[in-house]
């Protein structure tokens, strides 16, 4: 625990703080809604209607491919989902948990591009508190919120497991993993991931605490999975050291993308990122 000030380590042994409260302070910024999710005179058909500030990239055609509707989760929270349909004869599908201080109005324009490039259809889904999702953000809600997704992609659209690739983003690494390391998927990509709160707020922790939140490193060794890890080299938010002690720890990583110079949130315009994630869809997974 080298590093620690003396204060810092009273708070940790005389009163160590709870999973809640350290991952409020560490993960959850959910910004204004960017989106708003209209139904039709019927009531059984929705559509996205996007704000300025959605940044929408391209026209009527391409918003058309996306279907939104909303899920209840086991904690009874009602969230926002949308899949996106970025190629008709796709055979993997992403369930695509987004990063912080952003929502599906956002991330719309990125997975459209990011998926037309990949061959994929997407699936995402705002987490409890965010974008129109109801309920708040918390650990707990972040792992019913993603197993409800799941669900939806199984029941609601018939995607057989092996054809599912668990995408996570920042802290959506964090229920990406749990979700990876209780079910058999295609593949995992776990981009600027963190192997838990404790690890970030403290960079010397060296173990797993019992009040500890969001406790991914624990989690990995479980994955069956081929595990794609994406990591900038200059993350000035999740150190790199995160990113690569999680693919130490996955039983069945592939060659991680190390980006040079990139920080926590640019890793996408460097070239090398379309690239890698080409080569694992169309490589990796086929010789694996």
């Amino acid at each position: 625990m080298n590093g620690l000030s003396f204060s810092e380590l009273c708070c940790l042994f005389c009163c160590p703080p709870c999973p809640s409260r350290i991952a409020a302070k560490l993960a959850f910024l959910p910004p204004d809604p960017t989106y708003s999710i209209i139904s039709d005179e019927s009531g059984s058909r929705f559509s996205l209607h996007l704000t300025e500030r959605a940044e929408w990239q391209y026209g009527q055609r391409e918003l058309d491919w996306i279907e939104v509707f909303k899920i209840r989760t086991s904690r009874n929270n009602r969230i926002a989902c949308a899949y996106i349909r970025c190629c008709p004869k796709a055979k993997y599908t992403v369930l695509f948990s987004h990063g912080n201080a952003v929502d599906l109005g956002q991330m719309t324009s990125f997975y459209i591009g990011l998926g037309t490039r990949i061959n994929c259809n997407i699936l995402s889904y705002d987490y409890s508190g965010y974008g129109v999702s109801t309920g708040r953000p918390s650990e707990k809600n972040l792992y019913a919120d993603i197993d409800a997704a799941w669900a939806a992609l199984r029941n609601r659209y018939g995607i057989s497991p092996q054809n599912v690739i668990l995408y996570g983003q920042s802290i959506g690494t964090v229920p990406t993993i749990d979700l990876a390391s209780r079910y058999e998927v295609g593949a995992v990509v776990l981009h600027s991931p963190l192997t838990s709160g404790m690890r970030v707020a403290f960079p010397e922790t060296r173990r797993s605490w019992f009040f500890d939140a969001f406790p991914s490193i624990d989690k990995v060794p479980k994955i069956t999975a081929p595990v794609l890890v994406i990591h900038g080299m200059e993350d000035e938010v999740i150190d790199f050291s995160h990113g690569m002690a999680i693919h130490e720890r996955c039983p069945r990583a592939v060659e991680p993308l190390w980006v040079e110079g990139a920080g926590h949130n640019d890793i996408e315009i460097f070239p090398q990122y379309l690239e890698r994630l080409k080569a694992f869809l169309n490589n990796d997974l086929l010789h694996d």
